[in-house]
């Protein structure tokens, strides 16, 4: 059944706060990430950082185009379009950073020490993360929005980077082993170039059939 413009505009509305939360949070989790990650040697926990940057630019142009309906209350669909290549293009700016970085390690000597501050944020963001995606999903299908839906996808993928940080970190800790922190960050790669190549197409799988038409089922 189509929402009437109260309940479109109070969605509207809770995708905007959304994106501010996730712009102020990434914020910090950049800034602590990266400062950890080169301090501790880590190359997963910078590229958790990076992630978190690129997570900022695609929830700006997100929140620019959530405030340019809600004020407007007109749909530009090629501004859509472009806003969703462009956070395609994010996916694959990470995918790329994290696999250059991590072959890297893979094959150079490096020194690694153990990161506490990078297992506390991780452990935080692995809490924080998949209820703010899950929050962004229910929000993008209830507007039909697949700008929306791409972040809220961006985001399960910086959960599920998050918990791959957090399982090399600990590896490192309990046994030494740094080789698991490239080898978990090229699994993340793996999913980005997926979830890039999706939001570019603009084939956005929503998990259910309630979207109408506006993403594919």
């Amino acid at each position: 059944m189509p929402m009437d413009a109260a309940s479109i505009k109070k969605f509207q509305l809770r995708g905007i706060r959304l994106e501010k939360f996730t712009i102020a949070y990434n914020l910090f989790e950049s800034f602590i990430a990266i400062a950890a990650g080169i301090t501790a040697g880590f190359i997963s926990l910078i590229g958790f950082g990076v992630d978190s940057g690129i997570e900022i630019f695609a929830a700006v142009l997100v929140l620019a185009r959530l405030r340019a309906t809600f004020f407007s209350d007109e749909f530009d669909e090629d501004k859509e379009r472009k806003s969703l290549r462009l956070i395609a293009l994010t996916f694959f700016l990470l995918a790329g950073f994290v696999t250059f970085a991590s072959i890297r390690n893979l094959i150079t000597e490096r020194s690694t020490e153990v990161s506490t501050a990078g297992i506390a944020l991780t452990a935080l963001s692995i809490a924080i993360m998949p209820f703010l995606a899950h929050a962004k999903l229910t929000t993008g299908r209830k507007l039909e929005s697949k700008l929306l839906i791409a972040d809220a996808k961006e985001t399960q993928l910086c959960a599920w980077l998050s918990v791959s940080t957090l399982a090399g970190l600990i590896a490192f800790y309990l046994f030494g082993w740094s080789w698991v922190d490239s080898v978990a960050s090229l699994v993340i790669a793996g999913f980005a170039i997926s979830e890039g190549r999706e939001a570019w197409a603009g084939e956005l799988a929503c998990g259910d059939c309630d979207c109408r038409g506006k993403c594919n089922c």
